[in-house]
């Protein structure tokens, strides 16, 4: 399958790619390639996967089948992933380089930055400021897997007895141990290719209880001086890995300093629809002229003017109760739709319905400043509890402490 023809005004044929993944980072993607007038095509297992619902073109398959691939993609222009499974990339990578198609993804930065271990040993020889590794560090202490993304599988131990009850006296074989720093959460983009690379916005995060993130907004609100150290550092980092694409690098603002988390040499979910509605910047159609070679450095499209505000999150509505939660939420819901002036937002992705009582959304809300942003976001919530007679609201944070509605 190939594109389907559809031609632009001015008889220019609109770009075909192919989606590799329909979950989080597919549905970001997807969403995000649309914007950029680009024909989609996404490919995954499941039928019911969040991008389904939104996408032009949808086959099941297997990624590792590569006679399934050859029919699927049999005229596509380029092929974004938008999968963590090992031997899915790896399938991808072989059939793009049998048949000649660009695939927007960097293999060996991408198995630096899959690595919590080999990340933090990337940052101590780069001199990156980052927590300090068990034992070496005082408690709290953040236990994580080396090879998982986001908050799968994070915890957090207040004492020795606590992570000796947990793990005994050695810590298991494929867990990254080290100090558990609080502060504000951040995040940038760093695209292009070795010798040209193009930091762009950077967002706040943040989290919910179990540490998953549920909002994302924008500008920054990280001092200028820290907002030029970051964009450095990004640099440097995607330097040190020779990234070509993208790679997503988060930070906490910890005691005065900033210390980089970890970094991500692949395709992002949340942050690059912020930045699109904060900037203009589209993420996905960057990532497409870095890989056709239409763009070297990524300079052409960095807005001069002052950004728009931009609040992104993710919302739970269940048995009279509104629940502000992290984006794994959204996995599980079904195939997803988009929605204009959703109450109020300007979008949202949703699985809302007529006469559905559990639905999930990712809303989007604008405002003329990051200020602007959160009021109209707080009549939103508002306009939302009194169409569905919500009862209560949630939006803990994993301090303990609850957000309010603003």
């Amino acid at each position: 399958m190939g594109s389907s023809g559809r031609e632009p005004r001015g008889g220019a044929r609109r770009l075909s790619v192919a989606i590799a993944g329909g979950a989080l980072q597919g549905l970001e993607m997807t969403y995000l390639a649309q914007k950029a007038g680009f024909e989609t095509l996404l490919l995954d297992r499941r039928s019911d996967a969040p991008a389904t619902g939104i996408c032009h073109r949808f086959v099941a398959m297997d990624l590792t089948d590569h006679e399934t691939l050859t029919r699927a993609l049999g005229s596509v222009d380029m092929v974004l992933p938008a999968t963590e499974n090992t031997q899915a990339l790896r399938s991808l990578v072989e059939w793009c380089d049998e048949n000649r198609v660009p695939l927007a993804f960097d293999p060996g930065a991408y198995a630096i930055s899959s690595s919590k271990n080999a990340s933090d040993a990337l940052f101590r020889r780069l001199g990156i400021p980052a927590p300090t590794p068990w034992p070496d560090c005082s408690f709290p202490v953040l236990a994580k897997p080396d090879g998982a993304s986001g908050s799968e599988e994070v915890e957090v131990f207040p004492d020795l007895q606590a992570l000796e009850v947990r793990f005994g006296l050695l810590p298991p074989r494929g867990r990254v141990l080290q100090a558990y720093v609080t502060g504000p959460s951040y995040s940038i983009e760093v695209m292009g290719r070795p010798g040209a690379y193009t930091p762009l916005q950077t967002t706040n995060l943040e989290m919910d209880r179990d540490f998953g993130c549920k909002r994302v907004s924008a500008p920054s609100t990280l001092p200028s001086d820290l907002t030029d150290l970051f964009e450095k550092m990004a640099i440097h980092l995607a330097e040190a890995v020779g990234l070509s694409g993208i790679m997503d690098v988060e930070a906490i603002h910890h005691e005065g300093q900033l210390k980089v988390l970890e970094i991500d040499a692949r395709f992002p979910s949340q942050t690059p629809i912020a930045v699109y509605h904060s900037t203009g910047i589209n993420m996905v159609e960057r990532l497409a002229m870095i890989f056709s070679h239409q763009e070297e450095n990524g300079t052409s499209q960095v807005p001069t003017g002052p950004n728009r505000g931009l609040i992104l999150e993710h919302i739970r509505v269940r048995d009279g109760h509104l629940t502000v939660c992290g984006e794994q939420v959204m996995t599980d819901a079904g195939p997803l739709h988009l929605e204009v002036d959703f109450f109020g937002a300007d979008e949202a992705l949703t699985s809302r319905a007529p006469g559905k009582d559990d639905w999930v959304a990712t809303l989007m809300v604008t405002g003329s400043d990051l200020d602007d942003a959160w009021e109209r976001r707080g009549g939103v919530i508002r306009e939302i509890r009194d169409r569905f007679d919500v009862k209560s609201y949630g939006d803990e944070y994993p301090d303990g402490r609850f957000g309010e509605v603003q």
